[in-house]
């Protein structure tokens, strides 16, 4: 279904034979093929279907601390032959920086762990309609459902990552993902939800009548809504939810950003910016991990992390160009974390929901409101308000706002942490947040 790895090394070790031939000191090829298909449905009824295969590769050549990249998704070879030549010119006229360069060679990654990150199972069209039909049906029953909008993905993708210095490796990694939207509506509001199953092997997929009466259930439950008024209140917010803060935090320990100085963590390695119960960990080795990898996109091995212990920072989220203006060598982390996750904390889901008389618990924000300079957090928001334990009615048209440097220390986790996505957290409470309402 996509391309075999000796096809795709063939062409990565001619464009690297060629680089050097042209005069380019350090060469790094990256060639992939990745074909996906997917089957859409709206209202009960098929909407779309259709299929793509990508071919591509990503040319970076260095001369000297000279560097630039190109790239094409033709890959005959007289097109990879201009490519080169275009690469290695542009090259010479490019101002040198002293830290471009390749990774370190005794920090290349010398295998490719089984992480079983690839299915041989095919889903034909059929098959996904009939699964779609399951799906919208379930999400359906409801006379206050007005209307559904599904979709079904498969998608296989190989790839090769190779360089100058020896390294030449890749594999192959699949991905099925089933999702469903609805629209519920009373004479009140009218909501929207959703919920999607996003994993390596078909087999492991949700159901498709549990999957679309999930999105209509969560749904229904937010509909007619009611204002609160302004209030400091504490705040639980849903895993779905929860897993952005860890996002945030993510981006504030990138090493581009500490760099450049633009983070509110810069400079605050081995300082306790968490309680002391929170630990963050980042793991590239889990079996079927969505997040799962060998290796990083630049070839340097992947291993687990301990960014945050017992609260204090550990370490930064490190590649190889932002690592040497930091004098740090790369942790393999350059285009971003893996499998990252809050670890468990000791409370249950129902302890947490009874910890206050009163607190909010938010299902969605609204807007991108980190600001990993400053650390102010502001989002709107809707949910549901809780008292003593149980949930009252939904809330909406509300805004959050803090200071993620107070919020990280005033945060406590539930013990539900469950790995669907490739980041993710417990159930998440934080004390003492402003609510901006009525």
């Amino acid at each position: 279904m996509v391309k075999d790895r000796e096809y795709l090394e063939n062409k990565a070790l001619y464009c690297l034979d060629l680089a050097k031939k042209l005069g380019a000191t350090d060469i790094s090829i990256n060639v992939g093929n990745s074909v996906s298909e997917t089957v859409n449905f709206r209202n009960k009824k098929l909407d779309e279907s259709n299929r793509s295969d990508n071919l591509g590769i990503d040319i970076t050549t260095f001369i000297g601390k000279k560097k630039s990249s190109i790239s094409s998704s033709n890959l005959l070879k007289e097109n990879l032959t201009i490519l080169i030549e275009k690469c290695i010119e542009t090259t010479k006229n490019t101002p040198e920086d002293e830290f471009n360069s390749l990774p370190d060679k005794d920090l290349l990654a010398s295998e490719v762990r089984d992480l079983n990150l690839y299915d041989d199972d095919h889903i034909e069209n059929d098959k996904k309609v009939e699964y779609l039909s399951r799906l919208e049906a379930a999400a359906s029953k409801d006379k206050k459902i007005v209307n559904t909008e599904s979709s079904f993905v498969e998608d296989k993708s190989n790839f090769i990552l190779a360089n100058s210095d020896g390294f030449c490796k890749g594999y192959k990694t699949s991905s099925f993902v089933a999702s469903s939207v609805t629209v519920a509506k009373d004479d009140k509001s009218m909501e929207r939800d959703y919920e999607y199953s996003r994993k390596c092997h078909l087999k492991d997929i949700n159901n498709a009548e549990d999957l679309g009466k999930k999105a209509a259930d969560l749904t229904l439950r937010k509909l007619s809504p009611k204002k609160i008024g302004s209030q400091k209140i504490a705040i639980i917010f849903d895993k779905r939810i929860a897993k952005g803060m860890l996002s945030t935090f993510a981006s504030a320990i990138s090493s581009s950003a500490i760099s450049r100085g633009t983070s509110f963590l810069k400079a605050k390695i081995n300082e306790k910016i968490f309680s002391e119960t929170i630990s963050i960990i980042d793991k590239p080795d889990i079996f079927k991990g969505l997040g799962s990898k060998s290796f990083d996109s630049e070839g340097v091995k992947s291993e687990t992390l301990n960014l945050v212990e017992q609260g204090i920072l550990k370490h930064y989220l490190i590649d190889t160009y932002n690592g040497k203006k930091l004098n740090l060598k790369s942790n393999g982390r350059c285009g971003g974390t893996t499998n990252l996750y809050f670890n468990n904390g000791e409370t249950s889901f129902k302890d947490l929901l009874n910890s206050n008389s009163k607190c909010l618990y938010i299902t969605e924000t609204i807007g991108r409101g980190s600001n990993i300079v400053s650390g102010d957090y502001s989002v709107g928001a809707t949910g549901f308000l809780v008292e003593n334990g149980e949930f009252k009615h939904p809330i909406n048209e509300i805004t959050i706002a803090g200071n993620l440097k107070d919020m990280f220390q005033n945060l406590a986790l539930a013990n539900d942490l469950e790995f669907e996505y490739s980041t993710n957290s417990p159930t998440m409470m934080i004390e003492g947040m402003v609510v901006a309402g009525k």
